[in-house]
């Protein structure tokens, strides 16, 4: 008897601790009768109701409404006012609304086109450039990204869980949260320049230790709150890649939306709005925010869907620059060959190529050519390719070597004029051969062998200095000489990190007049470092390739193989381009391609200047 009148003192205690930690707070009557609404910078509103989507003033005044029967309201914040979504549910797609605060007005503007599927879910995100999206789910886990805009762009096709009627999107971390009905909260990264991998935020019994369906989301710094179907509140922190549960509050509540940026949530309870006390601490932070170039052209897609694109290499016509080609390999295929446009010129059908680069004017006795390398992964060996003065490639030879499992491999121009090339296998081992030619026929006389510790691929020779760069993956990027008469002694440059994190990929060498530039493909950021080419190699700063939402080209990343030119090609590239490897392409979705970056974009970026 005692311990049930204690426990009934006990819970009393709770309930009157979470109604003070809850504080009532005065909202526009306006809001009451309201089915979902969403804040407005400036203490002004939107509601819906069955009827219209309303614009509330601060002072709690209807100041405009637009006709239509909606649900799912999310929006953003712009200059003077929002861009909010909503979903019409009798056209079944979703609406984009401007929404003007100074002059009270709302705008409807061109609804995105239609999914194909019933909307059950619809949530905004605003990228790291400031571009606005919405995110479109149906009933049976089919779900679309669109960039909203004029036009609007279908960005990539996505499948979610079956019976998602809940979603948020976190902008700094560009995490996309979903409710699955039956199941709890997932969290999906937001952006389409990666996969649409997914992690636990918090399930349902058995899984987890929810215990109800959740009903409304709503993103809190460096964290997430949610509403469950008996109205408790829960909240979880980012820690790291997990997530930390907080404990849950019993409020009562039907409605719940993020008031601001500070960790401020309004729910509707039967008491009436209140504003509980979340005492907030963030959880981990965003990743450091990184300038953003956009790509100036894209090629067309490889033939194979998959991981089949990997590496390109850049050729400079002797006359005429704007004339010059791209090659980039294809995985499952051949050698691929495109023009400066991204058009496919050429199409060589010699296997499973990984890597390719190239040198050009070669000197072979009285001869001079134009060569291009690559690896041939089905026979572990080197395949050459002569190119012409119009930029058509020619296989010439199939050179072996002793590695197993061949992978990367970059090239260097000796100093009598010759080509060395550098190959490596998944063992670490890496092979450097003296490229011969006698009788008319090319081959290769092994020079030197030297190994790193894990699985390496990207590699790059600078003709100026004599130095070779070689990636380890997982571990360190690393210097040593080219140079087939010294020691190949490795020098850890920067070890995987702040700046460099795993995969360590391609690699290029810019050469400036005064300056030479090394740039790595960090793939686990999906982002460019770019260091002095000559000790101590200093780091000048890392980018990413934007999406140009203008000209519908998608960015770049999960880049395997880059390479870069100084070279004049006129236009935007009078002083370079850097080309790379795109994991996903978007906008829309289609096979990878390559993309092409004018040089002075990435200087101008990085404040870079190669002539000082």
């Amino acid at each position: 008897m005692k311990k049930a009148v204690l426990l009934i003192i006990l819970a009393a205690l709770h309930g009157a601790a979470a109604a003070a930690a809850a504080a009532a707070t005065k909202v526009p009557a306006a809001l009451d009768k309201a089915e979902e609404i969403a804040a407005l910078p400036g203490g002004g509103w939107l509601a819906l109701d069955k009827r219209a989507l309303r614009l509330i003033g601060a002072d709690g005044s209807e100041r405009a409404s637009l006709a239509l029967r909606g649900e799912r309201l999310d929006l953003r914040p712009v200059d003077g006012g929002a861009l909010a979504v909503v979903v019409d549910s009798n056209a079944e797609r979703a609406q984009p609304v401007r929404v003007d605060l100074k002059a009270g007005t709302l705008s409807a503007l061109a609804p995105l086109p239609e999914t194909g599927f019933g909307l059950e879910a619809a949530c905004m995100y605003r990228d790291a450039q400031q571009l606005d999206y919405a995110f479109l789910v149906g009933p049976d886990g089919q779900a679309q990204q669109w960039l909203i805009g004029s036009p609007h762009r279908l960005v990539r096709r996505l499948a979610l869980p079956n019976g998602v009627e809940q979603c948020r999107v976190d902008d700094a971390h560009d995490t996309l949260f979903v409710a699955e009905e039956g199941m709890g909260i997932w969290a999906y990264g937001a952006s389409a320049e990666g996969p649409a991998t997914r992690a636990p935020v918090a399930l349902r019994a058995p899984h987890g230790k929810l215990k109800q369906e959740i009903t409304a989301l709503a993103v809190l710094p460096g964290g997430l709150a949610a509403l469950d179907g008996k109205g408790t509140l829960h909240t979880w922190r980012r820690d790291g890649a997990d997530w930390r549960a907080l404990p849950a509050r019993a409020l009562g509540a039907d409605q719940m939306v993020a008031l601001d940026a500070n960790a401020r949530l309004l729910v509707r309870a039967k008491a009436g709005w209140q504003t509980p006390a979340l005492a907030w601490k963030a959880g981990t932070p965003a990743p450091r925010a990184l300038p953003i170039v956009l790509p100036r052209m894209q090629t067309e897609p490889v033939a194979q869907l998959g991981d089949a694109a990997d590496d390109p290499a850049i050729w400079v016509h002797p006359t005429d620059p704007s004339k010059s080609r791209i090659l980039g390999t294809n995985k499952k295929q051949g050698m691929l060959v495109y023009d400066l446009q991204g058009k496919q010129t050429q199409f060589l059908a010699s296997g499973r190529l990984n890597n390719v680069d190239l040198r050009q004017d070669l000197r072979f006795g009285d001869e001079r050519f134009d060569i291009a390398l690559a690896t041939q992964r089905d026979e572990s060996s080197m395949v050459l390719y002569t190119i012409d003065k119009q930029g058509t490639l020619t296989e010439a030879a199939r050179l072996p070597t002793t590695l197993d499992d061949i992978y990367g491999t970059c090239v260097y121009r000796t100093a009598e004029g010759g080509m060395d090339a550098f190959v490596n296998a998944k063992d670490g081992r890496y092979e450097h051969y003296q490229i011969t030619r006698s009788n008319g026929k090319f081959g290769a006389r092994l020079a030197r062998t030297f190994k790193v510790a894990t699985q390496p691929e990207g590699c790059v020779a600078d003709d100026r200095s004599g130095l070779l760069f070689v990636g380890e993956e997982d571990h360190a990027l690393w210097v040593t000489s080219a140079k087939a008469n010294e020691p190949a002694t490795l020098k850890m440059v920067m070890p995987v990190g702040e700046w460099l994190h795993d995969d360590i990929e391609g690699m290029g060498i810019y050469q400036g007049a005064n300056k030479s530039y090394l740039v790595v493909s960090s793939q686990g950021n999906s982002s460019y470092v770019v260091f002095d080419a000559l000790p101590p190699f200093k780091v000048r700063g890392a980018f990413r390739i934007g999406l140009d939402a203008v000209n519908g080209i998608d960015g770049a990343s999960e880049t395997d193989g880059l390479e870069v030119s100084s070279a004049n090609f006129g236009g935007p590239y009078a002083r370079g381009m850097l080309v790379v490897h795109d994991g996903f392409k978007r906008m829309p979705d289609a096979s990878q391609n390559y993309k092409a970056v004018a040089w002075d974009d990435i200087a101008k970026a990085l404040k870079l200047d190669d002539d000082k």
